[in-house]
């Protein structure tokens, strides 16, 4: 059984015999305890690879049944995946295991028209910026036929090649600091989108069950269950690790060799390789990056997966309960000890793969004491949760924008406007303290009633005699969502 694979109402166990012994040389992480902060036969051929008589290493739970199982079946398990790519025949083959455990004569399926048109409509629905070329997704739409006809003629006779990305730099949530984004021309867009729908099944079916992140069916909620069920079972030690730039430092041939671990198809390999090293325009003269994938990039959340899969793997071989999305991932342990023994296994690995662990950010905490951790937006201590110090900056942000004095709107287009944004936080963020959402409520409340105040000609906040003018009976009769309102409501629903 794989790390994770376990239903949520059984304790975990402990982890394997002497790992103890391994984990004390080498560990610069410091012991947090005290501080406080806030927080996937027939003989044969098959489409894209031969069936071989010996399945492969299970995949994830849900994905394979017992013993043959009708194509519905099938279907119905791998219902995510593109039909247009995904023939009844492939599925089988990527559930039985093909020879060699490697596909090939994938490039047909990524340049076919049916995959291309498909993968555009979801360029479009993503809705995106234009690239360097300056071409939108509309103005690409306009003559659309004929320019994924040139892609799919490009992409088969190999004289497609990947234009610059655009470089953007932008906030990062909670905090004044910008991270860089990269940004794809339209046409690289529906090409690394129609390569993803291709890839990603053939990977998807062996990942660890420990990641969680850019995974169909799986997210931030399923890893944030999985990390209250291991902190209810008595894994209070927990390793907070943080890659250092992630993503604009995985080696480049490293990773080929790993897509090479699974597929053997030249031309798609050749097109990840022209993909990797594509030029930044970020300045006047650009750059050309000798490592890493581009945030923003489609293919970047794969690619990311693919590389980190092997740690997942290691991980849970040795028996460490590791939760990982994306970079950012913690290992929750039972002792000191076993968390020090797991930070080094993960120090070797990472300095083997190329990748570096930041030095101040990574470090040992036991989350029953405050100071605790942050994870996916949450802040862990003392058996509680709540939203992280950078949560709530964004959210406080995101609310002054829409709340600003001098707003020209009336009072019910900018309660709808705030309405959305209270909505879609509490949405992720209610299996919080109550506390925090009355003391946001009253946040919300105060910037509205400063409106009001400057509308009679007041200046400052809203106080002292604004609240008999908009008292809180005021704001809720006028459909002003209430955080407080819908954490009682999820707390009655679930004791029914």
């Amino acid at each position: 059984m794989k790390q994770g694979d376990r239903r949520a109402e059984e304790p975990p166990s402990p982890p394997g015999k002497g790992r103890e012994e391994r984990g004390h040389d080498g560990v610069t992480a410091p012991i947090v305890a005290k501080k406080w902060r806030n927080g996937h036969g027939a003989k044969g051929a098959q489409e894209g690879g031969d069936v071989t008589d010996e399945p492969q290493q299970r995949p994830p739970d849900g994905v394979l049944g017992k013993g043959a199982t009708p194509a519905g079946e099938i279907r119905a398990r791998w219902a995510w995946v593109e039909a247009e790519v995904w023939t009844e025949r492939m599925l089988t083959a990527l559930e039985q295991g093909v020879r060699g455990s490697k596909w090939y004569s994938l490039m047909d399926k990524v340049c076919a028209l049916a995959t291309l048109r498909r993968a555009f409509a979801r360029v479009k629905a993503n809705n995106g910026a234009a690239g360097v070329d300056h071409v939108t997704v509309a103005e690409f739409e306009h003559q659309g036929e004929a320019n994924l006809e040139k892609l799919a003629h490009g992409l088969r006779e190999g004289s497609y090649r990947p234009q610059a990305i655009r470089r953007q730099w932008i906030r990062k949530m909670g905090s004044k600091e910008k991270r860089p984004l990269g940004i794809p021309t339209v046409r690289d867009r529906v090409v690394q989108t129609a390569l993803r729908a291709v890839l990603e099944p053939i990977f998807e079916r062996d990942f660890a069950a420990q990641s969680y992140g850019f995974r169909p069916n799986r997210g931030c909620k399923e890893a944030l269950r999985r990390v209250d069920t291991l902190l209810a079972a008595g894994y209070h030690w927990v390793v907070d690790a943080d890659l250092k730039s992630y993503f604009d430092t995985i080696p480049h041939s490293a990773l080929i060799d790993r897509v090479k671990e699974k597929v053997t198809d030249s031309r798609v390999l050749e097109l990840l390789q022209a993909f990797l090293p594509q030029k930044v325009m970020g300045t006047a003269e650009g750059w050309t990056p000798e490592e890493g994938t581009p945030q923003g990039a489609v293919v970047s959340p794969l690619l990311s997966n693919i590389y980190l899969d092997p740690l997942d793997q290691q991980m849970a071989k040795r028996g460490y309960e590791m939760i990982r999305y994306a970079d950012d991932f913690v290992m929750l342990c039972r002792s000191e000890a076993e968390a020090r023994a797991a930070l080094a296994e993960v120090q070797a690995w990472t300095a083997s793969a190329g990748l570096t662990l930041h030095p101040t950010k990574t470090r040992i905490v036991d989350a029953r004491l405050p100071g605790g951790f942050d994870f996916l937006g949450y802040h862990f201590a003392a058996g509680r949760r709540w939203p992280r110090a950078k949560s709530l900056g964004k959210f406080r942000d995101t609310i002054r924008g829409k709340t600003r004095r001098t707003h020209g709107q009336s009072l019910p287009v900018i309660l709808a406007d705030v309405n959305r944004t209270m909505r879609g936080w509490f949405e992720y963020f209610q299996h919080s303290r109550r506390f925090m959402f009355e003391v946001l409520d009253s946040w919300v409340r105060m910037r509205l009633r400063s409106i009001l105040r400057y509308r009679l000609g007041r200046r400052g906040r809203g106080r002292g005699t604004d609240h008999h003018r908009g008292p809180n009976t005021f704001f809720a009769e006028q459909g002003l969502f209430s955080l407080v309102t819908a954490h009682d409501l999820v707390c009655q629903s679930s004791r029914r």
